[in-house]
């Protein structure tokens, strides 16, 4: 079973886990689920767009591994985020890169979708602030794990906190990051 760590993330190792997480209708109901709460399959099937059944089924397979769980008529993700561990052998990289893949090509369109659609309707303050970034730099493997550390540790707060917390004028802001270290 994955643990869940002090961000709320669920910590993957497991090359299983990290496979099952390669469909797409299952990573979508597992993203909904971290985002929005506990819900019904039929809600679910909704908001996905496909069947109940089906549905029923992707939730079965992500509750095998301790991903989501189902109390009374509801499923509920045991994590509000993701973070996958594979260990270095073949089978651990091999489901990792087929993951990776899928949530890169999930996640592809959102900057162009965002231009188009939500950027447009911002203040001119959420404008400002909005956009991406994209340096380069020499760093070492330590200092690469230390600087994703560090980044996690100061989205913590603003992951981490709770519906009653949340002040005036806050919107719900997705934030990439892409740690691609290049081949030499």
């Amino acid at each position: 079973m994955p643990r869940v760590n002090e961000l709320g993330d669920i910590e993957i190792t497991d090359p299983g886990a990290i496979r099952v997480l390669t469909h797409p209708v299952r990573m979508t109901i597992l993203e909904r689920l971290q985002r929005e709460g506990p819900a019904t399959t039929g809600d679910l099937a909704t908001a996905v767009g496909t069947t109940a059944s089906a549905v029923g089924r992707h939730l079965r397979r992500l509750a095998d591994f301790g991903l989501v769980t189902k109390t009374g008529g509801t499923w509920k993700a045991l994590g509000t985020g993701i973070r996958f561990e594979p260990a270095d052998d073949d089978e651990s990289q091999a489901a990792y890169r087929a993951l990776a893949n899928q949530l890169f090509l999930s996640t592809d369109e959102l900057p162009r979708r965002w231009l188009v659609e939500d950027e447009p309707r911002l203040d001119g303050n959420w404008r400002r602030v909005s956009g991406l970034s994209n340096a380069r730099m020499l760093m070492t493997v330590e200092e690469a794990a230390a600087l994703d550390w560090e980044m996690e540790k100061l989205l913590e707060p603003y992951v981490t906190r709770s519906e009653p917390d949340v002040p005036d004028g806050a919107c719900r802001v997705r934030w990439l990051r892409y740690v691609m270290p290049e081949a030499s």
